[in-house]
């Protein structure tokens, strides 16, 4: 049956002075209430349901302060280094094994003419039994230094225009910009391939084609920090106070750019190497006798309907292989030198 809510409370705060309640059946009245069993309990919580004032207070929840967790390799900074190592250790192997392998790709062996990938011939032979392994290295060899000098010249045009633009005054800036807008209107790869083609193609004419058709993207970002920096007050001062516009570059804006600069031109690699290959492939770039990936997946095509797909796809995975390193090289810098992201 449903007891009262009169006598429940009541039992559970009795009056002054009253004496405590005996127990149900025993024979002397005790002063403390002997516990209920288990069922009766739960007889009596189903029966009579919790008063309002009988719940206890919620406790105020606590703040626990925990040290830092630390990685076991020791930070995404020094993984991020130790990967931007290893992309660089294996671009420069190459290059050397390629420049050391440059009088094996021109070897000729007519007795193992288009052979198979083989232990002997891990990317197999072409139909004049030269070593295909050794002219897809002295091609990613010369690729890589094409593209290294086509990017670095490249990234000291997108500097030089981004210091006129800044301290040339703001018709120097409007003409700066037009002449980025003008060249990033021309598609690269026609450009360059006037270029190349007026300069007699070869690897001069590759190479100055690619470097004057690449700068614009690396020139306006550079062109964007300049003319934010150059609303600073401190270089206000320092020209209120006299000094030169070419001291101002040196001392305040190259420190500034350094960074955007040195990623810039590690990512202009990728872009450089591509095109370069293009060019090639297309017959205006690096001649047929010097060993390029150009030139070699260009001489490719004409055997892959007999069967030799390794002509082409060991030299393509190649040079897709040297693209994707000289990337995350350039986005391990990136990572290392941006203040977001340099303390992850």
């Amino acid at each position: 049956m449903p007891c009262d809510k009169r006598e429940k409370r009541t039992l559970l705060r009795p009056r002054a002075g009253a004496p405590a309640p005996a127990a149900r059946g025993a024979a002397e009245p005790s002063p403390v209430a002997p516990k209920p069993a288990a069922g009766d309990a739960a007889a009596t919580a189903s029966a009579c349901p919790a008063l309002p004032f009988a719940a206890p207070a919620p406790e105020p929840p606590l703040t626990v302060f925990h040290a830092p967790a630390r990685c076991a390799l020791g930070g995404n900074r020094r993984r991020t280094l130790a990967a931007l190592i290893a992309a660089a250790t294996v671009l420069v192997a190459v290059v050397v094994a390629g420049r050391i392998l440059a009088p094996a790709a021109q070897a000729t062996d007519f007795s193992q003419v288009n052979l198979a990938p083989c232990p002997a011939h891990p990317f197999g032979t072409d139909w004049m039994g030269r070593d295909m392994l050794a002219r897809t290295l002295a091609g990613l060899a010369t690729s890589v230094l094409v593209g290294l000098a086509a990017a670095v010249v490249s990234s000291l045009i997108a500097l030089g225009l981004a210091a006129v633009a800044a301290l040339g005054g703001h018709r120097a800036d409007a003409a700066v910009s037009w002449l980025i807008d003008l060249v990033m209107g021309i598609p690269h790869i026609v450009l360059l391939i006037l270029v190349s083609y007026a300069l007699g193609r070869g690897a001069v004419g590759v190479t100055v084609g690619v470097a004057v058709t690449h700068w614009p993207s690396l020139a306006r970002v550079l062109r964007a920090e300049t003319l934010q920096l150059r609303a600073q007050p401190y270089l206000a001062h320092a020209r209120a106070l006299g000094v030169s516009r070419w001291r101002i570059f040196a001392d305040h804006l190259v420190p500034y750019l350094l960074p955007q600069y040195v990623v810039g031109l590690v990512l202009m690699f990728p872009h450089a190497i591509l095109h370069e290959a293009s060019v090639t492939f297309l017959g205006f770039g690096l001649p047929p006798e010097q060993p390029a990936i150009g030139v070699i997946l260009s001489e490719a095509m004409s055997y892959l309907t007999a069967g030799a797909w390794w002509l082409a796809v060991f030299p393509g995975l190649a040079l897709l292989a040297v693209v994707l390193l000289f990337d995350r090289v350039g986005a391990g810098i990136r990572r290392l030198l941006d203040a977001r992201t340099v303390q992850e």
